[in-house]
């Protein structure tokens, strides 16, 4: 009877450390704020004349990278796939036949076969021309806005040094007006001008990473425009014989 009784009283004050160490984590969780909001009291510190204008140039510039991100995954088509088709319409049932091929199939590298295909009566010189002026439209089609993300990833960092260099001077001029130097009076400007520079180099590195996906996705896309407009010329030659 003692040995069930002492079981039960370690039982019981087992579980009681346990309730009371749980209490005490779950104390502390809620004492300590999360990433979230450590982050936005630091936003709004920094305040919200240059602060807002770092995140309008994140908001735009993140606008811009998703609206290319899908423009390109959407102009990605398998070249190979689609020179096999042409070749065996172009085999089959001519040149109406191929141009009908690449009216059905999306992206640059099928609309550049449709312009060489197009004016292929007229001789592969002028095919060859074709192909070669429509690839640079299609190429500026690629590129379009694309200079607007670099330019927010340059003004965001230069936006974050302007609030820095404008909390030292108001961190001096309060020097100046006291008389003497003092760590407490010129903290909050101090901190003040350090933030923005983070939240711009935050701002320019979100961005940047962005902007790196995006040119690596166009000189592949470019890349295998290149390749199709010379088999296609290829294909057109060997037709014409």
């Amino acid at each position: 009877m003692k040995k069930i009784s002492f079981t039960l009283a370690a039982a019981g004050m087992f579980v009681m450390g346990t309730t009371t160490a749980s209490a005490a984590m779950l104390q502390e969780e809620a004492a300590s704020p999360s990433f979230t909001q450590v982050l936005k009291e630091q936003f709004i510190q920094g305040g919200p004349a240059f602060m807002g204008i770092v995140l309008l140039c994140l908001i735009l510039g993140l606008a811009v990278a998703i609206e290319r991100i899908i423009y390109l995954n959407l102009a990605t088509t398998n070249s190979t796939k689609l020179k096999q088709q042409v070749e065996d319409a172009l085999a089959s049932g001519g040149v109406e036949a191929a141009k009908e091929v690449c009216r059905n199939t999306k992206g640059p590298v099928a609309s550049i076969y449709y312009q060489g295909l197009d004016r292929v009566d007229e001789g592969i010189e002028s095919a060859e021309k074709a192909v070669v002026a429509y690839g640079g439209v299609q190429m500026g089609q690629l590129e379009k806005n694309v200079s607007w993300l670099s330019l927010f990833i340059a003004i965001a960092p230069m936006l974050g040094f302007m609030g820095t260099v404008i909390g030292m001077i108001a961190a001096f001029q309060k020097i100046a007006a006291v008389g003497n130097l003092s760590a407490s009076l010129i903290a909050g400007d101090i901190q003040v001008a350090l933030l923005t520079t983070v939240f711009g180099l935050i701002t320019a590195i979100i961005l940047q990473i962005f902007y790196n996906y995006i040119i690596a996705k166009i000189d592949s896309i470019v890349n295998d425009m290149e390749d199709s407009s010379i088999a296609l010329i290829d294909m057109l030659t060997a037709h014409k014989k």
